[in-house]
C-alpha cells in the first residue's frame, strides 16, 4: 500500500476504539475519511464533529459517491468484527477495492518507525497509554495508537512525530502478527479468545510467534514468570527491572525502581493496583529504549492520570466512591477487587458486572463465578453479545447460579440506579467491555446529586 496514492479512506466499523484512532490518523494527514458503524456512540459523535462522515445503516446508498467510484485511490479498512455478508463490505470486495484489516494498516503505517508494541491479554491499553505519556512528557516525538481514551491527552490517538510509534499488539484474530516492533512487551498470556485459538496452548504459541517478529536487535520485556525469553520485570523478585520497598501514602504508591544499570528511589505512581504498578514499570522500561533520561521518565510516571474505563474514579469523596473499569475477564476482575481492597479497605462495596460475549462467559464460567463472588455484593446484567449469536444455555442467570455471594442479583440496565440507591454502598464499581460504559454518565450524574 502506497499511502501517497490513497486519496480517501473508508472504514467499516469506524466506531471501534482502534478503528477510530486510525480514522483520526488518516484525517490528520489530510486524507478524506468516512465510515459506517452500527451504533452511534460518543466516539462516533466525536469523529463526526471533527468533519468525518459517519452513518449507521448498512446500505451502500449511504456511502458517498466519491468513495464508491474510485477504487484506485480509495482504501477500505474493516474490523474483524464485521460479518462477511455485510452489504457495504461485499460491495467493495466485488468492485476491486483495496481492502485491509485494521491490523494490516497499522502494521504498514508503523513498519518504518521505531515501533514500541505492547502485547498481552490484559494491560495493553493502560501500559501503552503510560508509555505514550512518558514519551510525550520527555519530548520524544511519536505517533500513538491506543485502545482507550487517555485522560492525559483526552484521545486514543496522538501524532507529534513519525520517528517513533506506540501501538497495542492485539492478540484478537492474531492481529499482532502484522507488526514488526523494535521493542515489545508481553504483560500476560491468560487464556482468552478461545473462539479464535481453540485452546490456551495455541494462544501461547501465537504469543511466542509474535515475539519472533521483533526487528533484528530488538528488545523484548516479559512479566516475570511467563514462559518467554526476554528481559523480565516484576515486584520484589529477581527481575531485571524491579519495583521494591512499596509504600502507600494518600492513595499514591511510593517505591524504589531498579534496572540493570541504576536505582531510582522515591518514585511515585497514582494508579491503584499491583497490576497497574507492573504496567507502569514495563512502560518505563520500554520508554528507556527511546533514550530519555531515566529521572525524567520517573517524574513523568508520577503525573500519569489514567485511561477512561481503567480503574477510573468517577466520584471520589469521603462518603462515596464510584469506580468504572473495562474488566471483562476473570483475571481483570480479580485485579479490580485486589486494587479496591488495597486502596479502600473495610468499605461496603457493590459491584455491577456486564458479561461480554457468550463464548467467553461459557469458556470461563467457573472462573467468572469465583472472581465475582469475591465481592460482598454483586449485580449482574445480561450478557453483551457484541459480534456473537446466543449460545443455548449460556446466559447471566446460569452464571449467577454458579456464584456463591450472599448478596447477588440479576438486574436489567433500567434497574441500575434504583438498585444502587437501595444498597447504599460506600464504594460502587461498574465493570465490563460492553455498553455498560454508556451507563457511566447517568450513574455519575445521579450519584453525584445523591451524595
Amino acid at each position: 500500500m502506497n499511502v501517497t496514492q490513497i486519496h480517501r479512506v473508508y472504514f467499516i466499523g469506524i466506531g471501534g476504539i482502534g478503528m477510530s484512532a486510525l480514522a483520526r490518523y488518516f484525517a490528520f494527514i489530510d486524507k478524506t475519511v468516512a465510515g459506517y458503524d452500527k451504533t452511534e456512540t460518543p466516539l462516533t459523535q466525536e469523529l463526526a464533529s471533527s468533519g468525518i462522515d459517519v452513518h449507521y445503516v448498512d446500505d451502500i446508498d449511504s456511502v458517498a459517491d466519491e468513495y464508491k467510484n474510485d477504487p484506485e485511490h480509495t482504501l477500505v479498512v474493516y474490523t474483524p468484527a464485521v460479518p462477511s455478508n455485510h452489504k457495504e463490505y461485499q460491495f467493495f470486495v466485488q468492485n476491486g477495492f483495496t481492502i485491509k484489516k485494521r491490523s494490516e494498516v497499522l502494521g504498514l503505517i508503523t513498519k518504518d518507525s521505531f515501533c514500541l508494541a505492547v502485547a498481552g491479554t490484559h494491560g495493553k491499553t493502560t501500559t501503552s497509554s503510560i508509555l505514550a505519556h512518558l514519551l510525550k512528557e520527555t519530548g520524544v516525538k511519536m505517533t500513538a495508537f491506543l485502545g482507550g481514551i487517555s485522560e492525559d491527552f483526552n484521545s486514543n490517538f496522538l501524532l507529534e512525530g513519525t520517528e517513533f510509534s506506540v501501538v497495542e499488539a492485539d492478540e484478537f484474530d492474531r492481529s499482532f502478527m502484522q507488526l514488526t516492533p523494535n521493542v515489545a512487551c508481553v504483560t500476560s498470556m491468560d487464556a482468552d479468545h478461545l473462539d479464535i485459538y481453540g485452546d490456551a496452548q495455541e494462544l501461547e504459541r501465537t504469543f511466542k510467534d509474535f515475539t519472533e517478529r521483533l526487528k533484528p536487535g530488538g528488545k523484548l520485556f516479559v512479566r516475570n514468570g511467563l514462559p518467554l525469553e526476554g528481559l523480565t520485570y516484576g515486584i520484589e523478585d529477581d527481575s531485571d527491572y524491579c519495583i521494591r520497598n512499596i509504600k502507600i501514602e494518600h492513595g499514591t504508591y511510593i517505591f524504589d525502581l531498579e534496572t540493570p544499570d541504576l536505582k531510582l528511589e522515591g518514585v511515585e505512581f497514582n494508579k491503584p493496583g499491583r497490576h497497574n504498578l507492573l504496567n507502569g514499570l514495563v512502560a518505563f522500561a520500554m520508554a528507556m529504549q527511546a533514550g530519555p533520561p531515566p529521572h525524567r521518565l520517573a517524574e513523568a510516571l508520577a503525573t500519569f492520570k489514567g485511561v477512561q474505563r481503567r480503574f477510573s474514579y468517577q466520584i471520589k469523596n469521603d462518603d462515596f466512591i464510584y469506580i468504572d473499569d473495562y474488566a471483562h475477564h476473570p483475571t481483570e476482575i480479580n485485579a479490580v477487587f485486589e486494587a479496591v481492597s488495597e486502596m479502600h479497605p473495610n468499605k461496603k462495596v457493590l459491584a455491577i458486572f456486564q458479561p461480554h460475549l457468550f463464548s467467553r462467559t461459557r469458556d470461563f464460567a467457573n472462573e467468572f463465578a469465583k472472581s465475582l463472588s469475591r465481592f460482598e455484593n454483586i449485580l449482574l446484567l445480561d450478557i453483551y453479545p457484541a459480534r456473537e449469536e446466543p449460545i443455548t444455555g449460556v446466559d447471566s442467570e446460569w452464571l449467577l447460579g454458579k456464584m456463591t455471594n450472599g448478596n447477588r442479583k440479576l438486574i436489567s440496565k433500567e434497574q441500575i440506579l434504583s438498585e444502587i440507591k437501595n444498597q447504599n454502598p460506600e464504594i460502587l464499581i461498574t465493570m465490563g467491555a460492553g455498553d455498560i460504559g454508556l451507563e457511566v454518565v447517568k450513574i455519575k450524574k445521579e450519584m453525584s446529586y445523591a451524595s
